[in-house]
């Protein structure tokens, strides 16, 4: 499985794959690199309000 299909299916822009295996300790894996892409991609998007609206 590629790294751009794994996070459109993180990001829940494409559906999961259903013949993927399937366990609780997969299913935790999966739910906290979905919490640390969505944490990631808020931090940038405060680092790029912060550089573009920085008052001198």
């Amino acid at each position: 499985m590629g790294v751009l299909r794994q996070l459109a299916e993180y990001l829940y822009i494409k559906k999961k794959d259903p013949n993927a295996p399937t366990s609780s300790w997969i299913r935790y894996m999966h739910g906290i690199n979905r919490i640390s892409i969505f944490m990631f991609i808020i931090g940038i998007i405060i680092i790029l309000i912060r550089f573009f609206f920085k008052k001198h």
